[in-house]
């Protein structure tokens, strides 16, 4: 699943380490975010074109379809259920040929608080630190 909003706190050398990225780019620089928001610019880890090597790079946060005309669509377009990932036509082409990791720490999840869906209660969802 993707979700809306996620944290990263991680620092790059961690980052890469972890996801076996070779060689940082020069003058990278990674603040942490504990509040990942949809069109910022966010690290992920990709496959060099040329190399075939992992890459850490930035790229901006949502999902616009490749059909749409109209980046507006990316804030509709952010959350997606794994079960209809592969069938539903705005994830389908993504979902088969463009892949990527997303360094995050922890990701968020709402409870609604009322039944106008006014009011809701956010939760951390991460794994416990050794």
């Amino acid at each position: 699943m993707i979700c809306g909003r996620y944290e990263r706190h991680s620092d790059k050398q961690k980052i890469a380490d972890a996801f076996k990225v070779g060689k940082l780019p020069p003058g990278f620089e990674l603040s942490p975010d504990y509040n990942v928001a949809p069109q910022t610019f966010q690290p992920i880890v990709r496959l060099n074109r040329d190399t075939g090597e992992r890459e850490l790079t930035f790229m901006r946060w949502g999902r616009i379809p490749y059909w749409s005309k109209d980046s507006k669509v990316a804030f509709s377009s952010i959350n997606a259920r794994a079960e209809t990932m592969s069938t539903a036509p705005v994830f389908k082409e993504a979902f088969k040929h463009r892949h990527c990791l997303v360094p995050a720490d922890a990701f968020y999840e709402w409870q609604k608080l009322d039944e106008k869906d006014k009011n809701k209660q956010a939760y951390e969802i991460a794994l416990k630190h050794k």
